[in-house]
């Protein structure tokens, strides 16, 4: 009677929801796209019924398109330049990567960074300097190089380059093992507040706008004029002048329509999540995705979602 009543019940019960397991492709722990990926993968994990979504520590833009592109992460955060490098293969990319847009989320600044006692006020003072350029594999060290050479400062022969990932390069700076670095990010950084907010470290932020002509004139309109404004770091007394670069949310030509269009409704459905885990989330905005537009094609299950919005293709 016993075993009737349990295979009843069993028989009786919903059958469960197949898992679909999501990888969240983000960045080093010291910026912010590992923070906000995890606050996007909670989110989903939490508006999706079925889905299971974990951020994944990685090295950036560059190893990102390749994760998503060989199928090893299912989502991932990346800069745009990068995302057309790789869709495109040529710099970094020895072939052409299967990637659509399914999100335009906000604008990377790039950040050169000193401090006080270098003697470093403007980027030429950077020849025969010690610098960090960003991690192996990410869009940082892109970026970084593009800026040099837009300077005429060859990375291979006018500094001392390490590799070094924003955390790396806040301890080596630190240290007075190097005299400045780079970071593309978003604003305020974590690792970058930390440099700032230690006692005899003050940091300086190094204008570099004037790179967009040449960096316009040979990649296309990638790049655009920003600042950061004074007070956005402790210490920060002015605004510095910036190269920004629009991140992109990136999937596999070859995901699911609806689960993209699923993914995508919940991301800006549920914005005040993301906002919970990092400020930059603020400027996730439904009217500039086509406004402000992707260098790489879209995936149909966010075009899907923007039509349904009311968007049209420029």
């Amino acid at each position: 009677m016993k075993k009737t009543l349990l295979l009843a019940l069993a028989l009786a019960a919903p059958p469960a929801l197949a898992q679909t397991r999501l990888s969240i492709a983000t960045g080093g722990t010291g910026g912010v796209y590992y923070p906000l990926g995890g606050g996007l993968a909670n989110m989903l994990t939490k508006s999706l019924n079925g889905v299971e979504a974990t951020a994944e520590v990685t090295s950036a833009s560059v190893d990102n398109v390749k994760l998503v592109g060989s199928g090893r992460a299912d989502i991932a955060f990346v800069l745009g330049d990068t995302a057309a490098d790789g869709y495109n293969g040529v710099d970094k990319f020895k072939q052409k990567e299967p990637i659509r847009a399914i999100a335009v989320l906000y604008a990377n600044k790039g950040q050169w960074v000193t401090i006080e006692g270098t003697g470093i006020e403007k980027m030429q003072d950077l020849k025969g300097r010690r610098i960090a350029t960003g991690a192996p594999g990410s869009g940082t060290e892109v970026i970084a190089i593009r800026i040099l050479e837009a300077f005429g400062i060859d990375p291979a022969k006018d500094v001392k380059r390490e590799k070094l990932s924003v955390a790396e390069s806040v301890s080596a700076i630190k240290d007075r093992k190097i005299d400045a670095f780079f970071w593309s990010g978003g604003v305020p950084t974590a690792a970058l507040t930390d440099l700032a907010a230690t006692p005899g470290q003050r940091m300086k932020l190094i204008d570099h706008a004037d790179a967009i002509p040449a960096l316009v004139k040979k990649y296309g309109p990638l790049y655009v004029k920003g600042s950061i404004p004074a007070k956005s770091y402790p210490g920060q007394e002015k605004p510095a002048t910036t190269v920004d670069v629009w991140n992109l949310l990136i999937v596999n030509a070859k995901m699911d329509e609806k689960l993209v269009h699923d993914v995508v409704k919940a991301t800006f459905e549920h914005k005040a999540d993301l906002q919970a885990v990092h400020s930059e989330a603020a400027n996730l905005d439904l009217a500039k995705q086509y406004e402000v537009g992707s260098p790489i094609p879209w995936h149909p299950g966010a075009q899907r979602y923007f039509e349904e919005k009311g968007l049209k293709p420029k």
